[in-house]
């Protein structure tokens, strides 16, 4: 039998319902460091937490209440995993995948007229007052199990839709809701603490790092369910957050960013972060440092032997001689800053007077500028390259009218098309320049531009966290793309987590070799 503890913010609050000595209140919870587990000490298999609270925000004392209660060994609801969904709506978005369906049904003219465009409506334990929200309730407690939950949908003209979602207080229950939920919670104790259907164990808690308001993303919604998808197919349980979670960092056992990195960014800091606190993370740190930086690259690529467009460093302190050392160069060519991102920072010069015009715009916001060769094509190739291995191909055309794939001349950003490809069908030059330049930089995830000119294979850049479109990037490998990663994510989890265990069983044998990101 589980032991069972209902904690509320105080006793009062528990005052319209049959007294219980399973109820505490939290400030005793929080300082019973035992007590969680009394009841499971003495024969019970493991205490069970129901948490009441309404401060459940982020470090509010319910969020206290549930973080402890894991750390007891506690099996709680809300989860903090739960909570952290509830606070943000991208996140929740995800978690409430497949609920559109239930939604559509409500569509009905008379169920339309009874529910009107603006629904309010409460969850407790999965169960609702009103009989035609009770599939909907169901299916929002099964995918975020929270006690008390307040939502509400609006009509529009494609159906309804769910606009918030978020944990209710105890308290601000209605006389006639206090029954239903008392009758709720009866049911749900007795299922004693039953999985929810969707939900499995997972072996490990992958973190995938995006910015909802991102205008580029790397990865659009369809790419995200799917990378979703795909670890729950290797046990993986993939939370999605933001830079604001970094304080949770140390709660799972991967970062995968999937929100564009910068030096001197919070993509960087968290993967710093993740990574000294022992996390496999994609992108690594010492990509995003090698791969942002195109004088890094530039100069990277020359002293290996591989293929690059011909360049030249411009100093910031040698302006004065700016025209004297590119005397001689032919034109138009192309002058890049180091950081730049989605062809912003990176103009083309059709003479000696326009670099220098360019020049002085462009050094205000470094001191190094990196001038190349103009190339024409009609396409870049992008090789995916994932642990050494070709991942995808595909093709980037050039925007109509313009010599780079994104366009921000105009007040919107247009892009040019594409095309995916078999990596059997890439010319073996392609896949060897693109294969030879990554190892220069790790085992990583990256995405390798490239030019073919005339007999020329020429490595244009190596990108740390490429773009993973669905409908772009995975046309040819479909769901065994996002599968593939996984997998990688899987294994290297795995490799570290036996690795602690052996630096645990032998203290002596110090510290074991994991896989490297560093190429050496």
């Amino acid at each position: 039998m589980c032991a069972l503890r209902i904690v509320v913010d105080r006793q009062r609050d528990w005052q319209p319902y049959h007294p219980s000595d399973d109820v505490i209140d939290a400030d005793h919870y929080v300082d019973a460091a035992d007590i969680a587990d009394a009841k499971a000490t003495s024969g019970a298999t493991s205490a069970q937490v129901i948490n009441l609270c309404s401060d459940l925000g982020y470090l509010g004392r319910g969020y206290y209440v549930s973080l402890l209660a894991q750390a007891r060994g506690a099996r709680v609801i809300p989860s903090v995993d739960t909570l952290n969904s509830l606070r943000r709506k991208s996140t929740t978005d995800m978690q409430l995948e497949g609920l559109t369906g239930l939604l559509d049904e409500l569509s009905r003219p008379a169920a339309v007229e009874r529910l009107g465009d603006d629904v309010h409506f409460r969850v407790l334990f999965g169960e609702c007052v009103e009989p035609l929200l009770a599939r909907v309730a169901r299916r929002l407690f099964e995918r975020l199990p929270c006690p008390l939950m307040e939502a509400r949908l609006n009509r529009t003209a494609q159906g309804y839709r769910l606009v918030r979602l978020r944990p209710l207080a105890l308290g601000r229950l209605h006389e006639d809701e206090q029954d239903a939920f008392a009758r709720a919670l009866n049911r749900h104790s007795l299922k004693i603490w039953r999985t929810p259907r969707a939900r499995r164990r997972y072996r490990f808690d992958l973190a995938m790092l995006i910015d909802p308001e991102e205008h580029l993303p790397p990865s659009n919604k369809g790419a995200l369910k799917q990378f979703i998808r795909a670890g729950r197919r290797q046990g993986i349980n993939v939370s999605l957050i933001t830079h604001r979670d970094s304080a949770r960092l140390a709660e799972f056992d991967a970062l995968f960013l999937r929100q564009t990195t910068a030096l001197d960014h919070p993509t960087w800091r968290m993967a710093r972060r993740a990574e000294h606190e022992g996390l496999v993370v994609i992108d690594a740190p010492q990509d995003i440092l090698r791969c942002t930086n195109k004088v890094y690259l530039h100069e990277l690529l020359r002293t290996r032997g591989v293929a690059a467009p011909e360049g030249l460093l411009l100093k910031r302190s040698d302006r004065a001689r700016l025209l004297e050392q590119t005397q001689g160069l032919s034109y138009p060519r192309v002058l890049k800053v180091p950081d730049g991102a989605f062809s912003r920072g990176i103009v083309k010069v059709t003479s000696s007077e326009s670099l220098a015009r360019e020049a002085d715009t462009l050094f205000k916001s470094s001191d190094l500028l990196l001038l190349q060769e103009w190339l024409p094509t009609e396409y870049d190739w992008r090789i995916g390259v994932l642990d050494g291995a070709p991942l995808f191909a595909s093709r980037y055309y050039m925007a109509r009218g313009h010599w780079q794939i994104y366009d921000h001349s105009g007040s919107r950003t247009r892009s040019g098309g594409f095309s995916s490809h078999p990596i059997d069908e890439v010319p073996a030059a392609v896949l060897r320049a693109a294969l030879k330049a990554t190892r220069l930089i790790g085992n990583g995830l990256y995405g390798v531009d490239l030019k073919q000119v005339g007999d020329r294979v020429l490595v244009i850049e190596v990108n740390d966290n490429p773009n993973i479109d669905a409908g772009i990037e995975d046309s040819v490998l479909g769901a065994a793309l996002y599968d593939r990663l996984m997998e990688v994510f899987a294994r290297r989890m795995e490799a570290r987590r036996q690795a602690r265990s052996a630096n645990t069983a032998s203290p002596q044998a110090g510290r074991q070799s994991l896989p490297a990101n560093d190429p050496g």
